[in-house]
């Protein structure tokens, strides 16, 4: 069966910028990839509606996000995932230290603060754009996000918290 007609090009136009929702949102770069290849599949199923509607990437997202959400789910039944913790004295980081720190302080936030702070902060969506993709209200988006920026700090630290803004 071939893919329908524009699928192939939104992929081509948009996959890169999925991808990466996808490895922000799940913390590994090969879930993001299965998580990315069953959203595209979903949404191919169902292309003839999401073009006659809208926009298909918001819908691409929450998918994305509600299937990292699931998965995640799925592993903390499976096993207890162990939080990283903040060296005792911060050191100077380089880009590439710094980027680590912060994807082990998104890995060890629940799914939905996670995928708030991915939408927001990384993706850079408003708190209506986030709520809409996530299905919940802004006042949750708002809240979620107030919930995980406190707990970024308390398990990255006041210093490199305020070195990246968080």
């Amino acid at each position: 069966m071939s893919a329908p007609e524009g699928f192939a090009e939104f992929v081509a136009a948009r996959g890169t910028s999925l991808l990466r929702t996808a490895h922000l949102t799940c913390g590994s770069a090969q879930e993001a990839e299965d998580v990315l290849q069953s959203a595209l599949e979903r949404a191919c199923r169902s292309w003839h509606r999401l073009r006659q509607d809208t926009n298909p990437e918001p819908y691409l997202r929450r998918i994305i996000v509600n299937l990292a959400i699931s998965r995640a789910r799925r592993r903390a039944l499976l096993r207890i995932i162990p939080t990283h913790s903040p060296p005792e004295t911060p050191a100077r980081r380089d880009d590439v230290e710094l980027r680590q720190v912060l994807m082990n302080g998104l890995r060890a936030l629940p799914p939905r603060q996670r995928a708030v702070v991915v939408l927001r902060y990384w993706e850079d969506m408003s708190e209506a754009q986030t709520a809409k993709v996530l299905g919940c209200s802004a006042g949750t988006v708002k809240s979620q996000a107030a919930k995980a920026l406190v707990r970024l700090r308390a398990l990255l630290g006041e210093e490199v918290a305020s070195n990246v803004g968080a």
